[in-house]
């Protein structure tokens, strides 16, 4: 090795030589000539990182214990890389001085890098893989041109932020004594940091923004950034919001939009509605950021900006997170890049940081994809606001996520009921006795000659007579505002489910539309099995063979997108489909390429379906958001099997049934879910349908088990045809899907309509009947099947192919005009008696039934499990069912 030597500085050599060495492995051009020719001479294909280390370590000893780098081409980049790589560890990021140190190396003396690197902001972009990001990101930071002192304009509207944040908080501690408002005390440097977003947004053609966020903060938000009426809000505390009928929610959980002015023009301001369930808005914003996407055109896209603002312990603990950043570079959800804002607290709830993760950053699990993290000290608004630019700027450029890691404190407890003292006494002993970021920049300001103190005293002043006034402290908020490309919702509110809607279709039309779904271009390849299925589907259009669940059900989308309405469905192998039904994407057996016949129908609606990743909790929230925001549109889900619904319970609990009556908010999401007995064990069985019917009151969704594929193709066009935009729940079949009997005809489309129950269709004799059983999905078939085998006549069949809202009206004329003198009622299922639809509809049925019938159960007993884990007792199980059922005995 050269010893052409001019500087010398102490290090550890393990961590340096480590971290030198792999960045030579991965581009020997990035570190120095002499590094280069030091590698190249330990011969690389033998030597580990032990030798070179105890090499290193060896000549450090020679040197008088002092590692010293070669200075001739080398010295900037090695120190440079030095402090790309570590500085963060090193910057002066926590505002109370509290954060446990880190041992690490120790860095040369360069006061243009530690003022760069190891300030108020710590920048990771080094483990970005792009290098075209890597050196805009290092030209922003080092570049002089590019940190120029900010205006006087421009302090002094950071100064105006954080006395809006400071004064709103101290304003509602006053008029509101305890009272939960979630304080963002501490971390008041988001509302300068989101104002500068937003402005600087509105100059490179942003037109919207959708921000997602939890409690921390949101009233602040909603107040000094989106421009909520004082009124509005203090009526909330008062108890005196008007929820039009519905149960509301707290206000620290309601949404809002807004139209704001800029230099740039106006820009619309949306922030979703969130549950307490934190992350889980996460996914559900960006949803509704790809929705707006598609309504202005994919290829503006970035013209819509989503923007997440987590908290730290939420940031690293909710799985959703990860799940959410999985999805963020797919083709199907991703949104050209998102700004993560993390307002770091510290704490989570009374969670020490070293409990609340396992990594050192909670911001850590973005790295997962390469998006490069900020983290910014919260009383450095100057520092902060330098960092909202260069996130709006990556994001534009790069159309990838950045993050934020705003590292403030909280500075009273969890809410303002908690005494955060009891589990954090020393921290609380310091933010006792920390100025507050305000009072921090005004004083630097004042102590610059930049203002007076009177200046800053007024802004207090004037902020709290607005609000003592009841006039808007935002003065950038257009008053009446309308979004000009928002979707209109007037149609759909308010509507009941017994809306009539012409779900048929002409006959002509369903033939042409099923030649044009099934016809593939000229010289494509099918896998065999695929090709059987599409010959069998063109026999089908033809009327020659009678038609299977597959093809009714693409070409209900056929004939949806016929009529202008545009379809989106995901799932994690929805364009097969699990069962092999679907086959709505086609690939060419001979060179892979892809071919969406039902993409091709129409010129004025499209088609899109994705396979997602393995994901359902992160999946479902997107594609609630989505369909919050485009009625216009079919959005489906489809579960690979329906017992990994379970995977998304919070987005189902917290939005799907529960997201009308706490926020106004309507949604058409169809949700397939493969259920049905099939002997394939507890996990592959049940989508659960009890949970879903527990959770329905209020006219809140639909629950359907349809049993032909005439009812799948009405059920869907119904969803779209009928003015009632309500979550739908599908329990779709497997076995069912090829069954013999399970077929339907083009008449069947062409004349008929959504049956909420389905009588009995043999030719029974009425006077022959002895007992009525009510059944739906499966087990109808297999008794139908087993009454015709014993060559039963006394026993009718009825389907309940609406399970919510219950047709009542439809089962009760059923009774009194064709078995008012049957007294032997019977609920059949294959489910467990305490799942399935049991104890959900036996107090419904008793109600419509006369003195004289009783209503009985034929089932499996109650079980903690979903089904049996043996096909053998399976089988027997299915079999008794039958034989009690038909019978006559019950459990």
């Amino acid at each position: 090795m050269k010893e052409s030597w001019q500087y010398s500085y102490l290090i550890n050599g393990d961590d340096y030589i480590e971290e030198l060495y792999e960045l030579f492995l991965r581009d020997p051009e990035s570190v120095s000539k002499d590094w280069q020719k030091y590698f190249q001479s330990l011969g690389i294909e033998t030597v580990s990182h032990e030798q070179i280390r105890e090499e290193f370590i060896a000549l450090a000893k020679q040197k008088n214990n002092a590692v010293m780098v070669s200075s001739n081409v080398g010295l900037e980049s090695d120190i440079a890389y030095l402090y790309r790589t570590r500085g963060h560890v090193h910057a002066k990021l926590d505002p109370l001085n509290l954060a446990l140190p880190r041992v690490d190396a120790v860095l040369p003396d360069d006061k243009k890098l530690q003022e760069i690197y190891c300030g108020s902001i710590g920048a990771e972009y080094m483990h970005i893989t792009n290098q075209t990001e890597v050196q805009w990101i290092q030209d922003r930071l080092e570049n002089p041109a590019n940190r120029q002192p900010l205006t006087l304009e421009k302090q002094k509207r950071i100064l105006a932020c954080l006395t809006a944040a400071d004064g709103l908080e101290k304003y509602l501690g006053t008029k509101y004594v305890g009272q939960k408002r979630f304080s963002l005390e501490g971390g008041d440097s988001l509302i300068p940091l989101l104002d500068e977003i937003v402005q600087r947004s509105a100059t490179q053609s942003v037109k919207e923004i959708v921000i997602g966020m939890a409690h921390r903060g949101r009233l602040n938000v909603l107040m000094n950034i989106l421009g909520k009426a004082p009124k509005d809000l203090f009526d909330e505390f008062e108890g005196k919001a008007d929820n039009h009928g519905r149960t509301g929610d707290v206000k620290y959980h309601m949404g809002f939009s807004s139209d704001i002015k800029t230099l740039a023009g106006s820009l619309h301001l949306a922030l979703a509605f969130n549950p307490s369930h934190l992350e889980i808005v996460s996914p559900v914003t960006i949803g509704s950021v790809r929705a707006r996407q598609k309504r202005y055109g994919l290829e503006k896209r970035q013209e819509i900006l989503g923007i997440q603002i987590h908290g730290d312990a939420a940031f690293a603990g909710q799985g959703v997170v990860m799940e959410t950043f999985a999805l963020s570079q797919t083709r199907g959800f991703g949104t050209g890049g998102t700004i993560h804002i993390v307002v770091n607290n510290q704490v989570g709830f009374t969670t020490d940081p070293r409990d609340a993760r396992s990594s050192y950053y909670c911001t850590d699990i973005a790295k997962m994809v390469e998006a490069p993290i900020f983290h910014v000290n919260g009383d450095d608004p100057e520092a902060v606001f330098f960092v909202a630019q260069l996130a709006i700027d990556y994001r534009m450029k790069f159309a990838k996520d950045i993050v934020i890691d705003l590292i403030c404190y909280r500075r009273h407890g969890h809410n303002e009921s908690d005494e955060p003292a009891a589990t954090q006494p020393v921290m609380y002993q310091v933010i006792k006795q920390h100025a507050t970021p305000r009072e921090i920049y005004a004083d630097k300001l004042i102590q610059l000659g930049k203002i007076k103190k009177e200046d800053a005293d007024y802004l207090i002043t004037n902020y709290r007579d607005s609000l003592d006034q009841g006039k808007n402290p935002l003065p950038e908020v257009i008053s009446q505002h309308i979004n000009q490309q928002g979707e209109d919702w007037t149609p759909y509110l308010d509507k009941s489910f017994d809306l009539k809607s012409n779900t048929a279709v002409k006959i002509d039309v369903l033939k042409k539309l099923a030649t044009e779904i099934n016809t593939i271009p000229s010289g494509m390849t099918l896998q065999p099995q695929v090709a059987k299925t599409n010959e069998d589907n063109k026999k089908m259009a033809k009327g020659e063979i009678p038609m299977n669940w597959g093809f009714a059900e693409n070409l209900a989308y056929a004939t949806l997108l016929n009529d202008g309405y545009n379809v989106r469905m995901s799932g994690q192998d929805c364009g097969r489909g699990t069962f092999a039904h679907r086959h709505a994407v086609l690939h060419d057996f001979q060179n892979g390429n892809i071919y969406v016949p039902l993409e091709h129908v129409s010129q004025k609606a499209t088609f899109s379906i994705f396979d997602s990743i393995l994901s359902e909790e992160a999946v479902v929230a997107f594609e609630y958001g989505y369909a919050t925001n485009t009625p216009s549109t079919l959005v489906l889900w489809e579960a690979q099997f329906g017992d990994f619904v379970n995977g998304s319970q919070v987005v189902i609990d917290q939005f799907i049934s529960s997201g009308e009556q706490k926020w106004g908010r309507l949604s058409g999401l169809v949700m397939l879910l493969p259920h049905g007995q099939e002997g394939m064990g507890p996990e592959h069985s049940s989508a659960r349908l009890e949970r879903f019917l527990q959770s329905c009151a209020q006219d809140n969704m639909q629950v359907c088990m349809p049993s032909t594929p005439a009812q799948l193709f009405h059920m869907l066009r119904r969803q779209m045809v009928r003015p009632v935009r309500k979550p739908l729940i599908v329990m779709t079949p497997k076995s069912l899907l090829r069954h013999k009997l399970v077929t339907s005809t083009l008449e069947d489309l062409s004349q008929g309509f959504f049956q909420k129950i389905i009588p009995e269709s043999d030719p029974l004799k009425t006077a022959d009947i002895t007992r009525v059983i009510f059944c739906t999905g499966k087990v109808y078939y297999t008794l139908l099947e087993a009454r015709r085998a014993q060559k039963i006549n006394s026993i009718a069949l009825v389907r309940v192919e609406e399970l919510y809202p219950f047709p009542k009206e439809d089962i009760k004329k059923l009774l009194s005009e064709n078995y008012a003198n049957i007294k032997d009622i019977v609920w059949c299922q294959e489910e467990p008696k305490n799942q399935g639809a049991w104890t959900y509809l036996k107090g419904k049925f008793k109600k419509l039934l006369n003195p004289t019938q009783v209503l009985r159960y034929v089932g499996p007993l109650s079980a903690a499990a979903p089904a049996l884990g043996s096909n053998k007792l399976h089988v027997a199980q299915q079999q008794q069912i039958i034989t009690d059922a038909l019978q006559g005995n019950a459990k």
